[in-house]
């Protein structure tokens, strides 16, 4: 069994780091930054992998060797059974392993099945506020709502991740908001000012981190003033 960790008792900020390609990982983890990995299906593909045991098992192997504190897969499989199934079988791979699963009826039946086995769950795929409320009554321990992806369907993607925020801090849940597909560094600033804590960005993210101008040019001339004392 897969001892589960107890969500709450590690308050602060988290921020993970979206992708399964390896230069970006050898790039960007080393820094100590990123609490972590997050993939799914889709980012597996973009890196030329297969959402297979034979590919995700060395990736998460390669991962776990930098300095970060858990690493999150997507399981797969349409009924609950399969999606229980390849579940376990990643939580399988190593403790710091978060699986993910979509916030489907089947979803949340394969939930309470792994959580029943001590295995840590991240709902993902989430759009709307009451999903939060559904993912803290499952128990997971991440419940990850699509920023980039709520604005692109003509809502207001900031309110929507508020009203969440909202409802897991009044509830008393240990569920964490773990806001993705974000597209702008701001836009995590916007969220942090509204109490959350805790996203997972691309690397293309984690380049504006360190893109801003005025730090760069007062970086060349602390540099130069160095150099000609």
């Amino acid at each position: 069994m897969v001892q589960r960790a107890e969500p709450g008792a590690r308050p602060g900020v988290r921020l993970f780091l979206d992708t399964a390609d390896r230069e970006a990982l050898a790039r960007w983890l080393p820094t100590g930054l990123f609490h972590g990995v997050t993939t799914n299906p889709t980012i597996l593909d973009r890196a030329g992998l297969r959402s297979s045991f034979d590919d995700i098992a060395p990736l998460m192997q390669e991962i776990l060797t930098y300095p970060v504190q858990e690493v999150q897969a997507q399981c797969w499989g349409t009924e609950t059974d399969a999606l229980i199934e390849t579940g376990l079988a990643l939580a399988a791979l190593d403790p710091r392993l978060v699986v993910k699963v979509p916030i489907t009826e089947n979803g949340i039946r394969a939930v309470a099945a792994l959580h029943a086995r001590g295995v840590r769950t991240t709902l993902t795929a989430v759009y709307v506020a009451h999903q939060a409320l559904t993912a803290a009554a499952s128990g997971a321990d991440y419940v990850a709502p699509y920023f980039g992806r709520i604005n692109d369907s003509g809502r207001d993607a900031l309110a929507v991740i508020s009203e969440m925020q909202a409802i897991l801090g009044s509830t008393g849940t240990t569920t964490r908001l773990l806001v993705a597909s974000l597209r702008h560094a701001e836009d995590m600033a916007r969220l942090a000012s509204l109490g959350c804590d805790t996203f997972t960005f691309s690397p293309v993210v984690a380049e504006q981190l360190f893109s801003d101008p005025q730090t760069i040019e007062a970086s060349a001339v602390f540099e130069a003033t160095a150099a000609g004392a």
